[in-house]
């Protein structure tokens, strides 16, 4: 967050010191109409003899007007300016961040926090930034300006006793200011947490109706919505009462201006005139004084959000760090050695001793129990996490010395999510990389099974999906996920669990097209079917992060093993899903 900060102002630093002398030069203009005022009372006494000095301070009374026009126009204009600039600045910032942030930093951070940085957070240090250019400078400025015509031009004992009161109703507001903070500080984590219900509601609001749960999430809403209302109040009670205060220093300040101001013309130590303009001074103390309650509440709420931005930009991003850059295509080859691995921050261990080799061109299945470390050792892989140093190693290089955007760009990864964005079936098949040909989008759509189903759309494979693909089935959108392996060119193919919401015939359609696909690839393909994995070349099974068996199929189903089980379980399965439909 610091550097964002540093980045705007370098950038900007000229235009914001020119937006602070257009604001001091508007209220050093701004203290000439009650002194302009002023002279025009005390030249109404005589009014023959002085007509033409009243036309002339008349003719002055105009002038500030048109120049304060002249100042304040492009000072608000590139205050607010400046002001979206910066917001551009911190949300690019941070989405740039959180694409970059390691997976391990991400695991404690709920979706919820995430868009509070984007929206809550980032708009109140924004507006912040904004009152001190449309409230806080004038403020300063006022005070030193204004004060200060006060003393010179009227009488100094006279304006040190009408701001008295105004200093001390101010001096209360900063006493009471860490209670703002307290309050801010709940409103803020209630605001998180029923951002994070909204989100987790939407995400899930077809199980939420596939199971009658409305009226629970309603309540549980109203719930978390009180929270933050309750919340919010005492917040806008503290600020209203900072307000009376401030309010009821000035009123008492404008009272003992006007009695002793007073008795200062009655002694003719003053005018009446210069008494006049002494109080279209004070007036111009009423808005800083209403809004020096805001100000203080706005840098409370900003300086939690702060607090929050600058400890999400200092989470760990992911840095390419490698003895020698080697950059290309990767080869297909992969080893793993005694690869041990948890979680940060978790105890219990994700894989224990994992050793396997798979060479380019075959295929390796993985089947296992629940939890059993299947997608963890995938991740790795990937270098989604930490891998230590000397464990795995692709086309013969340590996974480490592997620029990480090459790593990346040669494992296609069809995960079990099957995520897809809103937008076109053609970008989501391509998936962030350009430069294939209509044909050749087609030809991977026509290998996933997906092509006849896409062609009868309306809008072919220009069809918008809904939000992460809701308008098309389950096993619709597992065949849009599943092109993208048909298209890109890597060396390395992973399926994760990925055709669990096919039917058997279209499965072991595209199984065919996978294996021509993968012949000179690495491919993995994890699953939980042994129908899936049992063409495979090797076959590794996993349980509580161990291997407890290798090989081949047809070897593992002569084995007393977990293999055997998962294959006699499927197999009873089947038989009686065959049985029920022949009667």
């Amino acid at each position: 967050m610091n550097k964002v900060l540093k980045q705007w102002l370098k950038k900007s630093y000229i235009k914001i010191i020119l937006i602070l002398v257009l604001v001091f030069l508007n209220i050093y203009i701004l203290t000439y109409p009650p002194k302009i005022i002023g002279n025009i009372i005390d030249l109404l006494y005589d009014i023959p003899n002085n007509g033409n000095e009243i036309y002339k301070n008349i003719f002055y009374l105009m002038l500030t007007v048109v120049g304060l026009f002249l100042f304040r126009l492009p000072w608000r204009t590139m205050a607010q300016n400046q002001i979206l600039e910066f917001e551009k600045m911190l949300k690019d910032n941070l989405f740039t961040h959180y694409m970059k942030i390691k997976m391990s930093n991400l695991q404690n951070i709920k979706n919820g926090e995430i868009m509070a940085f984007f929206t809550k957070d980032s708009n109140e240090v924004r507006r912040f930034i904004g009152f001190m250019f449309n409230k806080t400078a004038r403020i300063v400025a006022i005070f030193i300006i204004a004060t200060y015509s006060m003393i010179k031009s009227i009488n100094i004992k006279l304006t040190l006793i009408s701001l008295l009161p105004i200093f001390i109703a101010t001096l209360f507001v900063f006493i009471i200011k860490e209670k703002v903070e307290k309050l801010s500080s709940i409103a803020r984590n209630n605001f998180s947490k029923l951002s994070e219900f909204v989100q987790e509601s939407t995400n899930g609001i077809r199980t939420i109706k596939a199971y009658s749960g409305e009226d629970d999430q309603i309540q549980e809403f109203e719930i978390k919505s009180k929270k933050l209302r309750d919340s919010d109040i005492k917040v806008s009670v503290l600020s209203n009462l900072i307000s009376t205060l401030t309010n009821l220093g000035f009123g008492i300040g404008m009272g003992l201006s006007i009695l002793y101001g007073s008795n200062l013309v009655i002694n003719n130590e003053i005018t009446i005139g210069d008494l006049v303009a002494f109080n279209g001074y004070i007036t111009m103390f009423v808005d800083p004084i209403i809004w020096l309650p805001q100000i203080i509440t706005k840098f409370k709420l900003a300086k939690i959000s702060y607090k929050k931005l600058q400890n999400f930009f200092s989470l760990e991003v992911e840095e390419i760090k490698y003895i020698e850059e080697r950059k290309g295509n990767v080869l297909g080859d992969i080893v793993i050695k005694d690869l041990t691995y948890n979680y940060p921050a978790n105890i219990e261990v994700a894989l224990k001793n994992i050793s396997l080799e798979v060479k380019q061109g075959e295929t390796l299945g993985i089947i296992g129990t629940i939890a059993s470390g299947k997608t963890t050792l995938m991740n790795l892989l990937l270098r989604l996490y930490t891998v230590p140093r000397g464990k795995i190693s692709i086309g013969g290089i340590d996974i480490n010395d592997i620029k990480l955007e090459d790593l990346r760009e040669s494992i296609c990864y069809i995960t079990q999510e099957h995520f897809l964005f809103s937008s076109t079936i053609e970008e989501n098949v391509k998936l962030f990389r350009d430069g294939y040909t209509a044909d050749e989008i087609i030809d991977s759509t026509k290998n996933a099974m997906i092509y006849e189903e896409i062609s009868r759309m309306e809008d072919g494979i220009n069809t918008v999906v809904g939000e992460r693909g809701v308008d098309l089935s389950g096993g619709q959108k597992q065949r849009v996920v599943i092109s993208r392996a048909f298209l890109q060119k890597s060396n390395i193919v992973i399926f994760d669990d990925t055709f669990s919401a096919l039917d058997n015939k279209t499965e072991e359609s595209l199984l065919k097209n996978i294996r021509s696909l993968t012949k000179d690839k690495t491919c993995i393909i994890i699953s939980n079917r042994i129908s899936d994995i049992k063409s495979a070349d090797k076959i590794i099974v996993l349980d509580d992060g161990e291997i407890v068996q290798k090989g081949k199929h047809d070897d593992l189903i002569n084995e007393n093993g977990l293999y055997k089980k998962f294959y006699l379980q499927q197999s009873s399965k089947i038989d009686s899903e065959v049985g029920d439909l022949i009667g």
